[in-house]
């Protein structure tokens, strides 16, 4: 009854059912990870923003990165812009979904010690080949507060770098390519500016940046509903593999009593047609026998 599992068919049908069902509870699973991580990270952005800000130099260090939990701490630093070593990052947009630039003046303290400060976006002219005319910062000293970000690179944002930018422009925010532009010893990561002190002055010429918007952190998405989706599918794999066996078996069954219906009509034909046959011989002799008497009283003498 069941040698129709050896068939080709059925092999592969049950081989992909036996990898479906281990690939979707992986799946479950990773989804729920990217749940957690979702969760983890808006906690890590809802403490950091509800901490008091300290100095930028408690939470880096020259040539070193941020601990990844000080990420979006309010860190302050107090020194003087460095236009000359300004620049700004390509392809970058603000909440509307417009293209433009972010804004990278360093900024130095009393000691020599610089900073990367991200002053926030402005958009782009009509010929991107060339750079934009750049709002000027504040003069003078000056405190800047924001939050404390890490350096970009290719793996966490996808981005590569490319050769031939036109001059004052660059494709990720990393504070060690500015200290080598610059020769500044200059804290790692970045400064993402939230607030100034003194407030600059009305100015001729563009306006300031536009200030980047707080980072999300209420939203948890539907990785916990895709994580339980995936794994009600690798539950329902092996129930419609036995919906299937089951449908076949029956539908075998069922062949099997026709078959068998078949046959048992075919042998009762045959037994009935038998003694049909048989006796239209025997009426055939006994006329002939009669007509022999007959023709035999025929020929007898009166």
């Amino acid at each position: 009854m069941y040698r129709f599992l050896l068939s080709r068919q059925w092999v592969i049908l049950t081989l992909i059912t036996l990898l479906l069902i281990p690939t979707m509870v992986w799946l479950g699973f990773w989804q729920l990870h990217r749940h957690e991580q979702r969760v983890a990270r808006n906690d890590l952005i809802a403490g950091s923003l509800e901490a008091p800000s300290v100095p930028m130099t408690d939470l880096s260090s020259v040539g070193g990165a941020p601990d990844p939990d000080d990420r979006y701490r309010a860190v302050t630093v107090t020194g003087v812009y460095d236009t000359d070593h300004q620049v700004v990052v390509r392809n970058r947009t603000n909440g509307d979904g417009a293209v433009g630039y972010h804004v990278l003046t360093p900024i130095v303290a009393a000691d020599g010690t610089a900073a990367v400060v991200n002053r926030g976006w402005i958009e782009s002219g009509p010929d991107l080949t060339r750079t934009p005319e750049i709002p000027a910062p504040p003069t003078g000293e000056v405190t800047v507060t924001g939050r404390l970000m890490a350096d970009e690179t290719t793996d966490t944002t996808g981005i590569r770098e490319r050769s031939g930018l036109p001059t004052g422009m660059v494709m990720m925010i990393s504070s060690q390519e500015r200290a080598a532009e610059t020769g500044e010893p200059t804290l790692g990561g970045y400064l993402e500016l939230t607030e100034t002190s003194p407030e600059p002055a009305g100015q001729d010429g563009p306006a300031q940046p536009a200030p980047l918007p707080e980072p999300d952190h209420t939203g948890i998405g539907a990785h916990l509903a895709y994580a339980f989706q995936w794994w009600i599918f690798a539950a329902g794999v092996p129930v419609g593999w036995f919906l299937l066996l089951r449908r076949e078996i029956q539908d075998r069954r069922k062949e099997a009593a026709r078959e068998a219906k078949a046959a048992e009509a075919a042998a009762a034909e045959a037994s009935a047609a038998g003694p049909a046959g048989g006796a239209e011989p025997a009426a055939g002799l006994a006329e002939t026998g009669n007509r022999s008497a007959d023709q035999r009283s025929d020929h007898a003498p009166a």
